[in-house]
Formats: C-alpha cells, structure tokens, sequence
C-alpha cells in the first residue's frame, strides 16, 4: 500500500507532467471529497466522488488552455501532505475568454488506505490576477 509520501510523490509527479486527469484517476478514492475555497466555484464549493471529480477537470481543462503547470511539495505530516499548485493559463470560454493569466494555490492532500480522499484548496482574491475578486 502506498504511504502518504508516496501518495504525495506520484500526485506531484503526474500534475508536474500535465496529466491531473490521470493523477485523479489512480490517486482519489471512488468517495473523495474536493473541497473549493469559494462559495462560486462552477460545480459547487464541495465535489462529491471521484467521476464527479473527473467531470470537474474536464470541464477545468476543456475551458483553458494552460501554457505550464507546477508542484512545489509534497510536504507530508502524517496523513495530509501539501502541495504548492501554480498554473499559467489562457480562458477559452466565459467572462475571462481571452485573458491569459496565473493560478497558484495551496492544496491539502488527506490519505487513507493509500488513496485521497479528501483535498482542500487554499487561494485568494489576486492568486488569478482579479480573476476571484
């Protein structure tokens, strides 16, 4: 069974490579909990089950281009790990549609059974220049 670090590790790994689908896929139990620091986020503030999590990132990755993405982390304590996420991309549809831009945030990681299942997300007003405010 994968360790917390080792959940981290691979986590990091597959997001350093642009492939979050996939990091979903093989990391997040089937009941994993997302949970978003703002109430507006498109499917809700909390996202339920890993095919609704798959759904999420489809949606995320179908409406921008992203131009880079990288992992600082894992940092483990116990059965959390964090991870420092940034990622430069361009909106491809809605309000933003055309505006190129940069997202970092702060994610905590919960792991049992070596599997996520729950991740919390850390960003504020100013993390997508004025794209949250």
């Amino acid at each position: 069974m994968r360790t917390t670090m080792d959940v981290g590790q691979r986590l990091a790994e597959l997001v350093q490579a642009g492939r979050n689908r996939a990091a979903i896929e093989e990391l997040y139990a089937d009941d994993a909990v997302a949970v978003e620091a703002m109430e507006d986020a498109p499917m809700g503030r909390e996202v339920v089950g890993k095919a609704a999590l798959l759904e999420y990132a489809d949606w995320f990755f179908r409406v921008h281009e992203v131009h880079g993405q990288s992992v600082d982390g894992p940092f483990p304590h116990d059965d959390r790990f964090i991870c420092i996420l940034s990622i430069d991309l361009t909106a491809t549809e809605g309000p933003m549609e055309g505006q190129r831009f940069q997202m970092k945030e702060a994610a905590v990681y919960t792991v049992t059974n070596g599997h996520i299942v729950r991740s919390e997300f850390f960003y504020g007003h100013g993390t997508c220049d004025d794209a949250t405010s």
